[in-house]
């Protein structure tokens, strides 16, 4: 067998320019997703040079399971404190937003530096440092490679959620411990959903690919349901839903059987809903893993079954 040389090159050897030649290459979505899938986040590229109050990013995407703002830097040579004063006035200016700082390479203090953000900085604010790179074997295309080298601390996050646990009622507490054992249940199955950190909150968002829609579990402790949905959030969400009912309802009921219930939720002006529901307790633990199982396969075929849809429509 014969095996090629991998063979690193120079950036600029494909990217002559930043602004004018790798941003719009990232900006592409099947490039913007090889970003997405090293950092665990669904990427919708928005705009690139975006004007975001008085601020300005390379790229400006969205998080499609929470509609989260994600800036991107990006710089073809070693990181500088001009771009470092960049991410920070960001952080600064916006109340959420996860920061993507990509550099042909990190200096050790700027990456102590964005650790010590990460650090001292609650989860509505996320940074990543990204190293990019170019390969190629023989005469191949030349292939792009993100490696993270610094990125939010879930380990200490978690610790002081902790702490922080001791100030949450029962039900909190039990959501917070409920949606943990979910997240781990998914991934010792090796779901391909892109899941996110748990909250104490009675709900659980997964991405679906496009802004303004996202999938969510979600348990009621008071009536004893847990439900999956499609949920569409934006101004024209009435609009996606009457398109959305008008294309497949009746394949919906189908696919996905006749305890599927459509709600276009007439008296919120920018929420629709498409949803299953089981009878289930939040405080029966020894049933939780029957639940998470119902969550985990219903989640999934939503997902199958919605996901280009939703991108189409």
């Amino acid at each position: 067998m014969n095996l090629g040389k991998l063979q690193k090159l120079e950036l600029k050897s494909v990217w002559k320019h930043e602004a004018q030649s790798f941003t719009p290459w990232l900006a592409r979505e099947e490039n913007i997703a090889i970003l997405g899938d090293e950092i665990g986040i669904d990427l919708e590229v928005q705009s690139q040079e975006e004007r975001v109050g008085p601020f300005r990013a390379d790229i400006f995407c969205k998080d499609t399971a929470n509609d989260r703002y994600v800036l991107i830097e990006n710089q073809l040579e070693k990181t500088d404190h001009t771009h470092l004063g960049q991410i920070m006035t960001y952080a600064a200016g916006l109340n959420a937003v996860t920061i993507i700082w990509i550099s042909s390479k990190f200096t050790e203090e700027h990456r102590a530096a964005l650790d010590w953000l990460n650090n001292i900085t609650d989860e509505s604010v996320e940074f990543f440092g990204i190293e990019v790179e170019l390969y190629r074997i023989g005469n191949s295309d030349p292939a792009p490679k993100f490696s993270i080298v610094s990125k939010p601390n879930d380990w200490s996050r978690t610790i002081r959620r902790r702490a922080a646990n001791a100030e949450l009622s029962d039900t909190k507490q039990e959501q917070l411990a409920y949606w943990t054992a979910f997240k781990e249940f998914a991934e010792a199955k090796g779901t391909f959903l892109r899941l996110q950190k748990p909250s104490p909150q009675h709900w659980y968002a997964v991405s679906i690919g496009r802004s303004g829609f996202h999938l969510s579990g979600s348990v009621n402790s008071q009536k004893n349901l847990i439900t999956v949905q499609l949920v569409m959030m934006s101004n024209t969400a009435k609009t996606s839903y009457q398109k959305l009912y008008s294309l497949y309802y009746e394949d919906s009921m189908k696919v996905l059987g006749d305890s599927l219930l459509w709600d276009e939720l007439p008296d919120a002006k920018s929420t629709s809903t498409v949803y299953q529901s089981i009878p289930a307790d939040l405080f029966d633990k020894s049933s939780w893993k029957n639940q998470h199982q119902w969550m985990l396969e219903t989640l999934e075929r939503f997902h199958k079954y919605f996901r280009d849809k939703v991108r189409n429509i």
